[in-house]
């Protein structure tokens, strides 16, 4: 299959030129997208010569048109950019004979209701629409048109035409932020998803909602919301936590837009290890309802331990160097006499997990005379110090 994506090197294209690329080099081997092999990928922008253009045009099986122009220092270029663009390409494609399928990136703004009355970006989109329909039922190709609402993402420009670019962008680099009506309600829509259903085109699985063609799923949220999941992700590095990453979430899809916003020197951040003689114990995540991960390191012949909890339970994986977990239950048999002690002996070159449950004291020892040991250690809550459910006793 020949793809031609116009606007190739601006959000959305680049996205999808770099997916479709993917399964053009074989690197995304999902079975469902092998059927679109051999595939070539024909990238127009403003810097393509209108010859390669008129080439493609010839050769295309499909064409993505995602080229517009969003921010123009003339209003009336809005319609040049858009419509006039969209004209050329349409008169290009009718002129090789080619009435291979064409979508069309609308946008929300073409309904020209609500906050969008007025608009001169909707209306060249409007505009763009028609010439699309009208193209449909003159040469009888498919046409799909999307009205996109606000889109989401990695690679999105700030201070442009997304307010959550701009906010990722200036909150991850620490420069102010203007929210003139925190109520104000956007519906948003995340790249990785809209990609997924122009894949989906290519297919012939478009979904469709009357006259036109729909990508999703897609979020509600406040702007006063937005912002906040953005600082919490931005302080999140000081209090340790995990942003919720559950499948599918705004808070998800956030987080990783709001990542790759980041400086390039500021990928890295130190943790704050606890030390004495024994070693050190540092925190390395905390999450609200799948516990913490820390990781503890003991000298040669240290014991660290010997205490035991209620409901909280852990995870020993020793990583490097040699060890002796113990664990008894605490309290006494029939008899009156200690509970037998268990014991593991576990070493970095042959993980083993060692769980800590709830009502066992437990210990762990290195064993090494001359090397530190180093434990990967989960804990099913974060450590509380006004509730640490954590009890001394001696294995």
């Amino acid at each position: 299959m020949k793809v031609l994506v116009t606007g190739a090197k601006g959000f959305v294209g680049r996205n999808l030129c770099e997916s479709l690329k993917n399964i053009r080099d074989g690197k995304d081997r999902r079975p469902r997208y092998q059927a679109l092999l051999p595939l070539e990928v024909f990238e127009y922008d403003l810097d393509s010569a209108p010859e390669e253009l008129d080439g493609w045009c010839s050769q295309a099986d499909f064409v993505f048109n995602l080229a517009g122009v969003n921010r123009p220092k003339d209003p009336e270029e809005f319609m040049s950019g858009n419509f006039g663009f969209a004209s050329d390409l349409l008169a290009a494609l009718e002129r090789h004979g080619n009435a291979c399928p064409v979508m069309l990136a609308s946008s929300a703004q073409a309904s020209l209701e609500g906050r969008f009355a007025g608009s001169e970006y909707g209306k060249s989109k409007l505009a763009g629409e028609r010439l699309f329909r009208d193209y449909s039922e003159r040469t009888g190709a498919k046409v799909l048109v999307y009205r996109f609402p606000n889109l989401y993402g990695k690679w999105c420009r700030p201070n442009y035409n997304s307010a959550v670019a701009t906010f990722c962008h200036n909150i991850a680099s620490g420069l102010p932020i203007t929210v003139n009506d925190p109520a104000t309600e956007l519906e948003l829509l995340y790249i990785d998803d809209l990609v997924a259903e122009m894949l989906e085109v290519l297919l012939g699985n478009e979904t469709r909602e009357g006259d036109f063609c729909v990508a999703g799923p897609t979020d509600r949220a406040t702007l006063g919301e937005i912002v906040g999941l953005i600082e919490g992700f931005k302080d999140s590095r000081r209090v340790l936590s995990v942003p919720d990453q559950s499948a599918g979430s705004l808070s998800k899809k956030l987080h990783a837009t709001y990542l790759s916003y980041l400086d390039r020197g500021d990928f890295a951040y130190e943790l704050g290890p606890k030390t004495d003689e024994r070693g050190s114990f540092t925190e390395f995540l905390r999450t609200p309802d799948r516990g913490q991960v820390s990781i503890n390191v003991s000298k040669p012949g240290i014991t660290k331990g010997n205490h035991w909890h209620h409901t909280k339970w852990e995870k020993f994986l020793v990583v490097s160097g040699e060890a002796s977990i113990k664990l008894r239950k605490v309290g006494a048999d029939a008899d009156g006499k200690p509970f037998p002690v268990v014991e593991y002996l576990v070493n970095g070159d042959e993980p083993t997990v060692v769980e800590m449950i709830p009502g066992y004291t437990h210990s762990i020892t290195n064993l090494s005379g001359d090397r530190d040991l180093v434990t990967v250690m989960w804990a099913s809550e974060p450590f509380d110090p006004e509730n640490p459910d954590t009890y001394y006793e001696e294995v």
